[in-house]
């Protein structure tokens, strides 16, 4: 073994290792192990850096962006009124028809943006029929994924996939090559779900009142400044009446004119009145300073905290976003939103203390106090999803025809064969901003920079791997370990690795890692590539073993009150199915 294929092995083991604990930004360690591959001299700097000019780094960038120009057209908010708009007639046809619909539009605008829109539409149909979040929010989550698999630009672990297939001497991947086996993942999924899986998933009912929801009433208390006190005369400044009460304020009320303000140039006085948030013990040290007095306890609801302007909302952090990883105290939600954060729902578990110090993860759910006038910034940010507050954002109703037009042209020209996909969606993100669909603000604030980084960090990954000979070698342990049974079970057997690891790390990181190994295997095997390459594709975007392994299930993790056992429950027998139709129909559409 030389020294650079032990080099690239430890380095696929250490990334591996940081991929799946989380301890460092995904995207950072792509970057890493980029540069880690540049020092040793493994890779020659055009070779390192050749990932951010790849052209599937630029389409899942336009692909962001394309979709981002349908969202603001607000098309989709308006088919989901009228879907949720008519469940309490029949809901099991209605739901049916819902995720059919939404599986059908993933195949065509990046699923993780078209299930991020239908968050707040399933909450809106849980509270109009009855149904516990839940019991939508999982079926959401697979529809989306399962629509992913469909096409070409569906998913970005396709167009990724296709790149490295590219680089490899194949033919890139055609815009429907996939969309045979994917609609018998998107038949059989859906019937596994209306079958089998709604009895899988947990009804748990949400509380419907937010403060209450999140276990909020030992946390929030009104203190009176007395006569006296020296936060009389200061100003209504969240950062300063923190550092002097180490708590949070949301609001005061000035019972001297009648009115309340939530931050500003709001001067304090004597009986003024400060409802604040923080954890029991702070709360205590309030009894023994003589210039404020609590005022007597009772159950705190949102109307507590919605007053004139003001609402209290849940939102959950983007997957893969700036925010992912940040540290709460880090971003001053006031300023940036004017927002006061209460609480956060992390993994399942609620946490009131030291929020300053938590740092964000993708699906947090956050219970935010803010003025209701800039709800729309929210819902405009790529970093954060609003759950209980849909369609705020004003839409460009008068564009609907022509961003649904570029995106048709996007498909059919690349479909014909005209020009590469590159081109076709480079030209629509250009159409997109000529035709007013997207500001050009909005245009780069649509990338989610963390994936593009990702892409332009592992691609070169698979270079290095060829160059060395390490695919070679781990494409020679798999055929050992396999290739007696055919290559049928070896194909079955990329298929169901690739599940498993997908199931803690993120799909595109396994794609790339797995996908060299699966052509080199071909290779040698003498076989075509194709069924290794395409089922390491499928099984690299179907993972549902946990929340983790694919962004829309870590999205719908908080909303949906849910726990790691749930998407286990439901995602190992779905995922055994697949695997079982994967290996009888892969090689069936794409013979060895």
């Amino acid at each position: 073994m030389t020294f650079e294929i032990a080099f690239v092995l430890l380095l696929i083991v250490a990334a591996t290792i940081l991929f799946v604990t989380d301890y460092v930004s995904y995207d950072l360690v792509a970057i890493i192990v980029m540069v880690s591959l540049l020092i040793t001299g493994i890779l020659t700097p055009r070779e390192g850096l050749s990932g951010f000019s790849n052209p599937a780094t630029v389409t899942v960038a336009a692909m962001f962006i394309l979709s981002e120009g349908v969202r603001r057209t607000g098309i989709l908010n308006s088919a989901g009124d009228f879907f949720s708009s008519r469940m309490q007639e029949n809901f099991a046809y209605w739901f049916l028809s819902l995720l059919i619909f939404i599986g059908v539009i993933s195949a065509f605008i990046n699923n993780t943006a078209a299930v991020a829109i239908f968050i707040p539409v399933m909450m809106t149909i849980s509270s109009r029929v009855g149904v516990s979040p839940s019991k939508l929010l999982i079926p959401l989550s697979f529809a989306g994924m399962f629509g992913g698999v469909c096409t070409l630009i569906g998913t970005s672990t396709n167009i990724l996939v296709s790149s490295i297939a590219v680089e490899r001497g194949m033919d890139a991947i055609g815009m429907f090559e996939f969309t045979g086996m994917g609609l018998i993942f998107l038949a059989s999924g859906l019937l596994f779900l209306f079958t089998f899986g709604m009895k899988m998933i947990p009804d748990r009912r949400k509380e419907e009142d937010l403060t209450k929801g999140f276990d909020m009433q030992e946390y929030l208390t009104d203190i009176v400044i007395n006569p006296g006190s020296q936060l009389i005369g200061k100003t209504l400044d969240h950062k300063k009446l923190t550092s002097q009460l180490d708590l949070d304020v949301i609001r005061v009320f000035k019972p001297s004119v009648n009115q309340s303000a939530q931050r500003g140039t709001v001067i304090l006085e004597e009986g003024d009145i400060l409802r604040i948030r923080g954890n029991a013990d702070e709360i205590k040290k309030l009894l023994n300073r003589e210039d404020v007095t609590l005022r007597p306890e009772h159950e705190w609801f949102d109307v507590d905290l919605e007053h004139g302007r003001d609402a209290v909302v849940e939102a959950v952090v983007a997957p893969e976003s700036a925010l992912e990883g940040a540290r709460w105290g880090d971003f001053d939600f006031y300023e940036k939103l004017g927002a006061v954060p209460l609480a956060i729902r992390h993994r399942g578990e609620l946490k009131h203390d030291d929020l300053a110090e938590r740092r964000l993860s993708g699906g947090d759910s956050l219970l935010l106090s803010m003025n209701s006038e800039r709800l729309a910034e929210i819902e405009s940010s790529p970093s954060l999803l609003m759950v209980s507050e849909p369609d705020i954002l004003s839409h460009r109703e008068d564009k609907t025809a022509i961003s649904i037009s570029i995106i048709a042209g996007v498909v059919l020209v690349a479909a014909l064969g005209f020009t590469s996909i590159v081109i076709s969606a480079i030209a629509g993100v250009v159409l997109m901003v000529l035709t007013g669909c997207l500001k050009t603000n909005e245009a780069y604030d649509a990338v989610n920079w963390k994936v593009v980084m990702l892409l332009a960090g592992v691609l070169p990954l698979g270079t290095a791997m060829d160059k060395t000979g390490t695919a070679e070698l781990m494409a020679g342990g798999m055929i050992d370990l396999l290739a007696g049974f055919g290559p049928t079970v070896l194909m079955s057997g990329f298929f169901f690795f690739t599940l498993i690891i997908t199931a803690v790390m993120s799909n595109n990181a396994s794609a790339a890692l797995l996908a060299p190994i699966a052509i080199k295997a071909a290779e040698t095997m003498e076989v075509a590539p194709e069924p290794f390459l395409y089922a390491v594709t499928f099984a690299a975007s179907l993972s549902l073993i946990t929340p983790f392994g694919y962004q829309t299930n870590t999205m719908i993790y908080g909303p949906g009150r849910y726990e790691v056992i749930d998407f286990f429950k439901i995602g190992v027998p779905l995922n055994l199915l697949f695997w079982v139709l994967a290996t009888i129909f892969i090689p069936l559409i794409w013979p060895f």
